[in-house]
């Protein structure tokens, strides 16, 4: 099995380029919360071990790297609200946090390695896009792991609010608790209206009586 390493890095470097910045997001599919997005710029000379594609980490591991990646790298987390997400549509949104993750770093980034297949429209700087590049590159793999975590921890803070969807387990996806507190609870503020689940509960009623 590959993992992640450092030559997208060092090809973006050997090509001139000083301040690379992975970047992914993490928040597509469920049916509430933001979508998050990390832009990390790793130390060459520190790069904590065990980097990998979050999903294949377990949480007490992603947690570890979570607090080892903040201690010794350039991070940045910035986030598309459900409204954003609502009114553009989820990738636009998913742009628009990676867009502002990277001008978020302390450090300008002249470089981004972007995961996936699409430069965001906004970008002003040079890109790579690497499809399954959080199991590919080392920066994005630590970008993976802080969006993942920091989203998980949001959804966590939003289930003492609202405890009925079961988020603090589920971080929005749409699990069979979630689907049944949709059914007893109703629809959040925290729930993305534009997602067809959320929309035809919505509109259900109406539809009956057309």
């Amino acid at each position: 099995m590959t993992k992640p390493d450092f030559s997208f890095e060092m090809a973006a470097r050997a090509r001139g380029f000083l301040c690379i910045a992975g970047v992914d997001e993490v928040g597509r599919g469920p049916l509430a919360g933001p979508v998050c997005a990390a832009a990390v710029i790793l130390d060459p000379q520190n790069i904590p071990a065990g980097l990998n594609d979050s999903k294949k980490l377990t949480a007490k591991r992603r947690d570890a790297l979570f607090d080892e990646i903040m201690a010794v790298a350039d991070v940045s987390l910035a986030e598309a609200t459900v409204e954003e997400i609502d009114t553009h549509n989820i990738l636009r949104a998913s742009h628009i946090a990676m867009v502002r993750a990277i001008a978020g770093l302390t450090q300008r980034a002249d470089h981004a390695l972007i995961d996936g297949n699409m430069t965001p429209r906004d970008l002003t700087i040079s890109s790579q896009t690497i499809i399954k590049g959080d199991a590919r590159s080392l920066s994005i793999s630590a970008a993976s792991i802080v969006a993942k975590v920091w989203r998980d921890r949001h959804m966590v803070a939003l289930a003492q609010q609202f405890p009925h969807y079961g988020w603090d387990k589920n971080a929005g996806y749409p699990t069979a608790q979630h689907k049944l507190g949709l059914q007893r609870f109703g629809v959040s503020i925290h729930h993305r209206r534009s997602f067809k689940p959320i929309h035809n509960i919505l509109y259900q009623d109406k539809n009956v009586s057309d």
